[in-house]
Parts: C-alpha cells; structure tokens; sequence
C-alpha cells in the first residue's frame, strides 16, 4: 500500500510538473497583443467643435513617441539639429529670431518660424501661405529641407530602428517597423497636444477667482473686439485664413515665389501678398513679428496698422477703417489698452507644462 501511494504521489507530481512546464512554453511563445490607449482631445470653453483625424488617431503611445521624435537631434543629417531648436516650448514654441540660420548649411532662412499651439484646429493649411494640408504632411518640409534639418528618410529609418526602444515603440504604436511615414504621424499626434487655453483671458472666461482683468485690460479686450476680431476670430484668436495686411505693396517671385505669399499655392492672383493669420494668444511671448519677422515689438506691429500699410490692389478691405481709408486709428491709451490686454493671453501655463516638455532633460 505504500509503495502504490509512493508511485501515485510521484506520478502525480511528474504530471504537475509536465503541466506547469507545458504552461510556462505557452506564455513564453505566445505573443503579447499591442495595448493602445485611445485618447480624445478636450476642447476648451469656447474653442471650436474639433474635428478627428481617422487616419491617425491619437494615443496616449503615439503621442509620447511623437513628443520623443519632437525633441531628439538624431531627425536631423547632422544629429545636431531637432524640432525644437526652432520650436521652444518657452517662447510658446517659436525660436525668437526673425530668420533663423540654425539649419544644416547655415543659410538665413526666408521665413519666420511659426508658433505651435491649438494645431488641432489648423484645418486651413500650415505654412505661412497654406502649401502643406496637415501635419502630417508639413513635418516633410523641415525634415526634408537643405537649409532645415536636411535628413535623407532612408537614412532616418536606419538609425532609429537601430535603437530597441524606437524599434519596439513604433511596432507598438502602428504595428510597423520604423518608417518615415509614422516617424510624421507620430509627430503629428504630439503637436496636436499642443493646446493652449491657460490663460488669464480664459481663467476670466471661465469665471475663475484668479481670473479678473483690469478696467484698462477690458478696455483693450473692447478695442481688440472691435479692431481686430475680423481675422483673428473665435477663441482661437485667428480665422485660420491667409490675408494681405498691407506690409508690402510689391511681392518678388524669387525663391520660387516664397515672398508671393498664397498666390504661390493656388496661383489665383486675388491671393497675391496674402498670409496666414498668427494667433494672438502668446503674442507677446513670439516676437518678432509677421511672417519674415520684420517687426521687432509690438509697438512696431501697432505702427504698422495705425499708419504704416501700403495699399495695393489686394490690400484687405477689413484694414480699410480710417474713414474709407486704408489703416486703424489708434490713440495712445488705446494702444495701452490693447497691449495690456494681449499681455492676458500669455499662457505661463503651456509653456511651463512638463508634459509637453523634453523628455531627454
């Protein structure tokens, strides 16, 4: 009897055994399955209705992938040169130079580095004069660029599959090996995280106890209302349209017709001069101004509407308030106003936001 309770004891370990083992062969062989978590943007007290992007939705992954790429130097050929070397967070992600000549061959580019917040809602084209339809898209022309970041997409690919952590990041996020079409996508999803709405104009929007104006700031908001809102509309405090606001009267086809402003995209003459309209929110953090930085101060941007616009034959006509005539009148309380006023748009909280921040620091 106890020989037979011996054998069946040690029968029934070697069977516990055979099944443990069996078990541990099938966790290790199977494969683990992807875990995305799906995010919605929450769109902010009076912003617009915010429309998705199915072909690149976003995730918490995609996002921090994106954000990684946003601020890494390998993106460009020299593995000096990142997205954010013209893009700081601080300056609500503009550089603070007129034209910068940080690029691969050093040359003085011809536009202005634009600020990045509220992309989300930059339906209407990106670039100063609309010639890239999305995001997406867009990171091509840098990535690309001579005079930018100069990167050859094949050689991209090389170096950031050679990384573990891209390599099992970018399987993760889009189920793919790396390629430069997701290295944009990814891009993409962080930029669009990029939302500002933290701003003592919204804190008073919002009928928050920290968020009160002064008399002289509710002032400039009136003006702003009523001098002002025709282009830069909505809470996103721009039209997302293009306009030709009088900085210049000739517009030279040089450089493939870069100084042509929308007229070099769609190459209708009424569009001639014509350029994006820049958010007001942060203005006084993106200096200098318009699209080739021209403006050193607000006060310079303020001249130039008061009495400085040349009128040709596309001049906007919402620039025309001076009794039929070309420019805005202003007195000098009213332009106190008005910067006082712009000074409430500042967003101490975006550009201080560790989450959107560089992850390598």
């Amino acid at each position: 009897m106890c020989n037979k309770y011996a054998f069946s004891r040690i029968s029934a370990i070697l069977l516990l055994v055979l099944i443990i083992s069996a078990c541990k062969k099938a966790t290790v062989l199977e494969p683990l399955s992807p875990v995305l978590h799906a995010i919605q943007l929450e769109v902010p007290v009076g912003f617009p209705v915010l429309v998705d992007n199915p072909d690149n939705p976003l995730t918490v992954e995609g996002i921090e992938l994106g954000r990684k790429l946003f601020y890494d130097v390998r993106l460009s050929r020299s593995n000096k040169i990142s997205c954010a070397s013209c893009h700081h967070q601080n300056l609500a992600f503009t550089d603070g130079t007129a034209l910068n000549h940080v690029g691969e061959t050093g040359t003085t580019l011809s536009r202005h580095a634009p600020a990045l917040f509220n992309l989300a809602w930059a339906t209407n084209g990106l670039f100063w004069d609309g010639g890239s339809k999305n995001l997406e898209s867009q990171a091509f022309g840098p990535l690309t660029s001579a005079d930018e970041m100069h990167q050859n997409l094949s050689e991209l690919e090389t170096e950031l599959k050679q990384e573990s952590d891209y390599a099992r990041q970018f399987k993760l996020v889009f189920n793919e090996e790396v390629r430069s079409a997701n290295v944009v996508k990814a891009l993409a999803q962080f930029q669009r995280t990029l939302i500002s709405a933290g701003s003592r104009y919204d804190r008073y929007k919002r009928n928050e106890s920290d968020g009160s104006l002064t008399e002289l700031e509710l002032s400039g908001m009136a003006l702003v209302n009523s001098k002002c809102r025709s282009c830069h509309s909505t809470e996103l405090f721009t039209d997302n349209s293009y306009h030709n606001n009088g900085i210049d009267a000739r517009f030279s086809d040089e450089k493939e017709g870069i100084y042509e402003g929308r007229f070099r995209v769609s190459f209708d003459p009424a569009d001639m001069g014509k350029f994006k309209t820049p958010s007001l929110r942060n203005l006084l953090l993106t200096a200098p101004y318009m699209h080739d930085g021209r403006f050193k101060t607000i006060d310079e941007v303020l001249d130039h509407y008061a009495f400085g616009i040349k009128n040709s034959p596309n001049t906007d006509p919402l620039l025309f308030q001076n009794l039929g005539s070309v420019g805005i009148p202003m007195t000098a309380l009213e332009r106190k106003a008005i910067v006082a006023f712009l000074n409430t748009l500042t967003d101490n909280d975006f550009t201080s936001n560790k989450k959107i921040s560089n992850p390598f620091n």
